[in-house]
């Protein structure tokens, strides 16, 4: 049943549909079921060297086979993930007028596509994006002052992971470990809070596929599931574990390693039972940090993160859905 927290997304769904020419977007398919790669970070904090290298090279090919896997001893306490849960569903639980029109959480709320011309650019879901930076200003958050200070404890933890995966994987490169700290930080990173409403129409997305356009990205997911990840060519449904975060390789990760990482499609597909909520860390450089492969012979040209993002945002705007990184290849 729709509540006045509800985005109006049936409408427009409603208008979709009516659509003849749109109908042949609207499939649904049933998946197999993966369990993720699962790497339990304490490896990296093991006094013995062998047992460190050991876990290095875990997450370094999981980033090359799969572009994702999930994480256990993180270090994110469950007291925190569940304080964490209770005020996001608190806050997208107001009202949808008020969520779109009082300029909560730095004005930051968006929800489906309101510019998508065919289903398949269509998503059921609404979302708060917001900037590390406006975590500490009171006044973006209003009421919610709770919610402000369990988004700075949370964003502090996956920042501290975020960094610690980044750092290894620029290690397994021969590359210094410190080298995302000086690019990506709180002046560049944002969190952004997920709710997918339940749909009464089966198979439309809760997300489009796409790549995430960052460096990498940490995710913490309840267990309702929905989230699904491209491997070998086939679309594969990733099993929720509650105890990990899952992290997933960027574009920028693929273009700086020249394609040793892999930033892989992914979507969320909407259930009409049970609503679904999430929260990701993006790991983001400044817009006029350089991307260039650490490898020769590169694959990619050398672009800053402002450029890629300007590209992105002109191939949506004229066709609808992201190009991506086979717009650098060289």
């Amino acid at each position: 049943m729709k509540t006045s927290s509800d985005p109006p997304l049936l409408d427009q769904y409603g208008a979709l549909l009516g659509k003849p020419s749109q109908i042949q977007d609207y499939h649904y398919e049933e998946i197999a079921e993966c369990e993720l790669p699962l790497i339990d970070l304490g490896g990296l904090r093991s006094c013995n060297d062998n047992v460190r290298q050991d876990c290095v090279a875990t997450i370094a090919r999981a980033s090359s086979e799969w572009g994702f896997f999930q994480v256990v001893n993180h270090g994110i306490s469950s007291k925190l993930l569940g304080e964490m849960r209770r005020e996001e569903i608190k806050v997208f639980e107001t009202p949808f007028v008020k969520k779109a029109t009082c300029g909560l959480l730095n004005n930051s709320y968006t929800w489906g596509n309101p510019t998508a011309t065919s289903l398949n650019h269509f998503f059921w879901s609404e979302a708060f994006h917001i900037p590390l930076t406006k975590i500490s200003d009171e006044a973006c958050f209003g009421e919610f002052n709770t919610l402000r200070e369990v988004l700075q404890r949370f964003a502090a933890a996956t920042s501290s992971i975020a960094q610690l995966i980044a750092g290894v994987l620029a290690e397994n490169l021969g590359q210094p470990e410190e080298l995302f700290e000086e690019i990506c930080n709180e002046t560049t990173c944002f969190l952004r809070l997920n709710h997918y409403p339940k749909c009464p129409k089966p198979g439309i997305f809760g997300l489009a596929p796409h790549t995430d356009s960052d460096f990498l990205t940490i995710l913490h997911q309840d267990q309702v599931g929905g989230l699904q990840l491209m491997k070998d060519s086939k679309w594969v449904a990733v099993k929720p574990n509650q105890d990990a975060l899952l992290v997933n390789i960027g574009d920028l990760f693929q273009a700086w390693s020249n394609n040793e990482y892999k930033s892989v499609e992914h979507k969320v597909v909407s259930n009409g039972k049970v609503e679904r909520y999430s929260i990701a860390y993006f790991l983001c450089p400044s817009y006029d940090s350089l991307i260039k492969s650490c490898r020769e012979p590169s694959i990619y040209r050398k672009f800053t993160f402002g450029e890629y993002r300007k590209q992105v945002q002109e191939d949506v705007k004229k066709t609808g859905q992201k190009v991506g990184l086979s717009r650098f290849i060289l």
